[in-house]
């Protein structure tokens, strides 16, 4: 009976605070942060140009928030606000081979941020640089590895900005 009262005393306390924290790691004070604002992130590289790109990294950007918070879009001056754009987008060789032809390349992409959060200004961040890159086999053409490998990098900076910006541990 003792540990019933406990329990249910317990049980009380928890359900009355309000934890921001999420199993993803995002830790959003709901009560002060309700919607969030992108702006479109142009690819302004001045390396290579993949048509794709840009839709993909947006729409994956504005994605990992909508899915793993409970932020609601809108379409400018939310309470928490991304803008930016591609700054890079390269290839390069990594490694030559004995008979002095490339055997490894390496595949960069590189996002500038700012980020502005309207409840916590000290927050707030600019012209934060996020990179990832891939490297693959220089026998393959860059065509056929191009897909697997922007999707992929794109999936690390988008985390990587999700990281900076709503998961402050």
């Amino acid at each position: 009976m003792k540990y019933v009262g406990m329990c249910m005393t317990v049980a009380l306390c928890l359900t009355a605070c309000s934890i921001s924290y999420k199993f993803n790691g995002a830790s959003i004070d709901y009560t002060k942060v309700k919607t969030i604002s992108f702006e479109t992130f142009p690819n302004r590289s001045a390396g290579f140009v993949w048509g794709p790109m840009e839709n993909l990294f947006n729409t994956a950007l504005q994605d990992i928030y909508l899915q793993q918070t409970a932020l609601q879009q809108v379409n400018r001056d939310g309470d928490l606000q991304l803008s930016g754009e591609i700054t890079n987008y390269d290839a390069f060789n990594k490694g030559v081979g004995a008979d002095g032809y490339s055997t490894m390349a390496e595949l960069r992409m590189t996002v500038r941020v700012n980020f502005s959060n309207k409840a916590t200004p000290q927050e707030n961040f600019e012209n934060q640089q996020f990179t990832a890159s891939r490297e693959y086999d220089a026998s393959q053409q860059l065509s056929a590895v191009q897909d697997e490998l922007v999707n992929q990098m794109i999936k690390d900076i988008v985390e990587q900005i999700f990281n900076a910006t709503v998961a402050n541990w």
